[in-house]
């Protein structure tokens, strides 16, 4: 059983893929096969970007909803230049990671000027984005444990 706010990560014997459970949800992240993932699902990189972008998109949303204003659409477009599969690679020798991300954000709504820009400015407010960019502070790992059949708690042969 989950703890709240707790996201459980499982990956198989071999390969990539992963199996994600967050409040109940499945998701799967992997690698490109050009890199030796089967592409079962987004990266790690790519589930990061899509973290900024959803909650720029629900920050936006609460903010245009408290005030009124005619916010129809939201469209939030991230980049980066990293590669995941290579940052592993190289994250024993050296520190590695996404050092920017370029976001673009298209408003939809008969939005006066003013109500856009104070949109744009909220969006840099969004607890994601003000985590990412703060720095935080990860809990070095616990060591692991094995089950009685010397395999990892809870393993699923259905991710390679």
């Amino acid at each position: 059983m989950a703890k709240p706010n707790e996201v459980i990560v499982r990956g198989g014997e071999r390969g990539f893929a992963t199996r994600i459970t967050a409040r109940g949800h499945e998701l799967i992240a992997d690698e490109p096969l050009a890199v030796g993932g089967t592409e079962l699902g987004p990266t790690p990189y790519d589930f990061l970007l899509a973290s900024l972008g959803s909650c720029t998109v629900m920050t936006l949303r609460i903010y245009a909803d408290r005030r009124g204003w005619p916010l129809e659409g939201v469209t939030v477009r991230l980049c980066q230049s990293r590669v995941y599969e290579e940052d592993c690679e190289e994250c024993d020798v050296k520190s590695v990671g996404i050092d920017q991300v370029e976001r673009e954000i298209d408003l939809a709504g008969p939005l006066t000027e003013e109500q856009q820009e104070g949109l744009l400015r909220i969006a840099d407010r969004c607890p994601v984005g003000q985590t990412l960019s703060r720095g935080i502070r990860i809990v070095p790992a616990r060591a692991a444990r094995l089950s009685d059949d010397g395999a990892p708690p809870e393993s699923d042969a259905r991710y390679p």
